[in-house]
């Protein structure tokens, strides 16, 4: 493994007990600069999981309880009258930051969370035509319940088709439990990192690097197949976007780069894909009788199209 991201993910360990696919996860949507989605139930760490890196990486942290009566202008920030020069000045919203806990984004109105979306898509927000650009790096990473539902707002497919990667962290083994437990008996276990271990200026050199890894053809055709077995599917009502294929190659190329490779193998596609692709399908009835669910659908996908030959 790349020694920047075991030292980042070891900083992580610190706090989180296990899920490590999670971790690298999230820190390959990182390298990618791309958002995430985190869908679990309460209580396993997804507020603990963005703490540990921003205090990791030593970038600012905001985080953004949402409610029905959050408003726009409590994302996107607002002008306001200085009474002392008499000029308009600008406050921050909660986007202002490098890394954005948005916590149950779900019972968030639909336009509070328009207003988030596009913040996240276009990394700058304008208020009375001035436009305000975002810090770099940026993450976004929402969190909501799949179990309770009442007064909740579903994102609609075309916002969730936004969110780089859909994780979820699962609950603990009875082991790692139990070191959660002793972890927890002295103090906070959020305050296990003293330091971070990198900057955000590192972060940005290596969003960079990733960028430099190379992807042959066969991988490509790889991608663009696994992508297109989900569309003209009758198991499928809505198959994967080219948004969804771009996405797929950035993250192949992240998790090449975790894993201290310079070009991308079928392996890394195939680590990335359910992630990646699950929250951007939507299964006919059909396709829900026979799979359940949208991660068992792309995991068959994956078992169904040919892996290529591997060359550099």
């Amino acid at each position: 493994m790349n020694n920047k991201i075991n030292i980042l993910a070891g900083s992580i360990g610190q706090v989180i007990v296990g899920k490590k696919d999670t971790v690298l996860s999230l820190i390959a949507s990182l390298l990618c600069e791309g958002h995430v989605l985190l869908e679990d139930v309460p209580g396993v760490g997804k507020t603990q999981l963005i703490t540990a890196l921003s205090r990791s990486i030593g970038g600012k942290f905001n985080r953004i309880q949402l409610t029905p009566d959050v408003m726009p202008s409590d994302i996107a920030g607002f002008t306001m009258m200085d009474q002392k020069s008499g000029e308009f000045i600008y406050r921050d919203g909660a986007v202002i930051c490098n890394f954005l806990l948005a916590d149950e984004i779900n019972r968030a109105s639909p336009k509070v969370q328009s207003a988030l979306l596009e913040a996240m898509e276009e990394r700058q927000i304008s208020l009375d035509g001035v436009t305000h650009a975002l810090p770099r790096p940026f993450l976004v990473m929402a969190t909501q319940n799949p179990v309770e539902t009442y007064g909740t707002f579903h994102l609609p497919e075309a916002q969730m088709d936004r969110f780089f990667m859909k994780l979820s962290m699962g609950y603990p083994s009875p082991q790692e439990e139990i070191s959660i437990l002793e972890r927890t008996e002295k103090h906070n276990p959020i305050e296990n990192i003293l330091q971070p271990v990198m900057s955000v200026d590192d972060i940005i050199t290596m969003q960079e690097e990733v960028r430099n890894v190379r992807v042959n053809d066969n991988v490509k055709e790889y991608i663009v197949n696994i992508v297109g077995a989900t569309r003209n599917d009758r198991n499928t009502t809505l198959g994967i976007s080219p948004r969804g294929s771009i996405a797929l190659y950035k993250a192949s190329k992240a998790f090449a780069y975790i894993y201290e490779r310079e070009y991308v193998t079928p392996d890394d596609v195939k680590l990335a894909a359910v992630s990646v692709l699950a929250h951007r399908i939507i299964l006919s009835p059909q396709g829900r009788s026979e799979f359940g669910s949208s991660e068992a659908y792309v995991t068959s996908v994956l078992g169904s199209c040919p892996v290529p030959a591997m060359g550099k």
